[in-house]
Formats: C-alpha cells, sequence, structure tokens
C-alpha cells in the first residue's frame, strides 16, 4: 500500500511539475486576469471614475486573436498594468446584440457569410482587421488604432503611450523609438 501511496504522490507531483515547465515565461499562473468588461460598462465606469479605456476588437474565428489572449493577455505585467490604469472592453466585431451609446443605436449589420457590428466598424474607421486594439481617452475620444498581433513588449509599449498621454506632443514612432 505504501507503494502505491509513494508513486501517486510522485505521479501528481509531476503532472504539476509539467504544467508549470510547459508555461511562456512570464504567464499569468495566478489566476488573475484582465478585468474585461462590456462596452456598456466600461462607459458607466468612466462616468463614475473617469479612465482610459483599452478595446481588444476580435472575432471567435481570428487566430491571432486567440494567440494574442493566451501569449499576451495573460501576462503578469499587462494584466497589473491595464487593470491599474484602464477599463478594458473585450469587443466581439460580429456580436449580434446591440450597443447603445451617445444617443446611437449600434446594430449587426449582416453581410457575406459572416457581417459586423456597427460600433466595431465605427471604431476601426471601417478596415475590419483583427486584432485590432483601440485606445480611448477618458472623454471616450479614440486616441488611436492599433491593428495586428501584439506580444507583451509591444502591447506594453502602446499601453504606457496612451497612458502618459505621449500622443499629445510625439507620434508613436518616434515614442517607440525612444523606448
Amino acid at each position: 500500500m505504501n507503494i502505491i501511496k509513494t508513486l501517486s504522490v510522485v505521479a501528481l507531483f509531476c503532472t504539476a511539475f509539467s504544467f508549470y515547465a510547459f508555461m511562456p515565461a512570464g504567464a499569468n499562473v495566478a489566476g488573475d486576469k484582465i478585468n474585461w468588461m462590456s462596452w456598456e460598462e466600461a462607459i458607466a465606469a468612466t462616468e463614475k471614475e473617469p479612465r482610459k479605456i483599452v478595446i481588444d476588437v476580435y472575432t471567435g474565428w481570428c487566430h491571432w486573436c486567440k494567440v494574442m489572449d493566451n501569449k499576451t493577455f495573460n501576462q503578469k505585467e499587462v494584466i497589473d498594468y491595464v487593470n491599474e490604469n484602464y477599463y478594458a472592453v473585450k469587443l466581439n466585431a460580429e456580436q449580434k446584440e446591440d450597443i447603445n451609446f451617445s444617443g446611437n443605436t449600434f446594430k449587426f449589420i449582416a453581410s457575406g457569410r459572416r457581417g459586423y457590428h456597427e460600433l466595431a466598424s465605427a471604431l476601426l474607421d471601417k478596415r475590419m482587421s483583427y486584432p485590432s486594439i483601440v485606445y480611448m481617452d477618458e472623454k471616450v475620444q479614440r486616441i488611436m488604432i492599433s491593428p495586428g498581433f501584439k506580444d507583451k513588449d509591444a502591447f506594453m509599449t502602446e499601453l504606457k503611450y496612451a497612458k502618459e498621454e505621449a500622443y499629445k506632443t510625439t507620434t508613436f514612432d518616434k515614442y517607440k523609438a525612444g523606448k
């Protein structure tokens, strides 16, 4: 019986070790996550306590959106910085539910095989590319659109550029070159 218990404990240890051994460096294993909100929740929150908003515009079929979820949005540095400085929104660019904002109702538009949501189209200036990150100021005015996959370092640079309001005095390319 002691051998079975010992083997069980060893097997459990090996399983746990292999789980942590193959996690990406810096990955979040404590269970912390970005506090994702709906569009409506973020707008209500910023009316009570003004903060910038970062919006992940994604689709369910987008490979690079999933890669960002797994390799960028789960990094402790990203989680801590976003949760401390932003309201974070995940916006499915193909969601069917209406969104009311600023006296307008944004709807899903059937188009081709999939369609698109009017708010996603408005935020992206009709350039539907996924993933895209949209940065908004405390007055819900767009700061910038950033299409494409970003690793942790690229995303952190963008987050800091918007948070520090460097966009008011310099281009993103100059800011990035100075980092």
